[in-house]
């Protein structure tokens, strides 16, 4: 038998299926584990020696259905129970100050 051709026409069933988790082709059947994200280990794969792959996948690269709220609020110091200010008086308001202004003396 020779170690090219006739070697890789034998490989006809799948080492890699679907991982539940990362959604990529590297969960290893037999071994039970995904060779992307550590799946079922509690603690996602990640090493320093790859910083493009930490890159991919860090926080941001996903909706941050939360995070971007919790940014919004850290804004204003997370209050909460507070209505603002109707805008109708400020805006007669500021509407009667430029009426007054431009209005000439005399």
């Amino acid at each position: 038998m020779t170690k090219g051709t006739s070697s890789f026409g034998k490989r006809r069933n799948k080492t890699h299926t679907l991982c539940r988790r990362c959604g990529s082709k590297a969960y290893h059947l037999q071994k039970s584990t995904c060779g992307k994200c550590g799946y079922p280990a509690k603690r996602k794969r990640k090493y320093n020696w790859s910083a493009k792959a930490k890159r991919r996948n860090t926080t941001g690269t996903g909706r941050m259905r939360h995070l971007k709220i919790v940014y919004r609020r850290f804004r204003h110091g997370f209050r909460e129970g507070t209505t603002p200010k109707p805008k109708r008086a400020a805006a007669v308001g500021s509407y009667f100050h430029l009426f007054l202004v431009s209005v000439p003396s005399g």
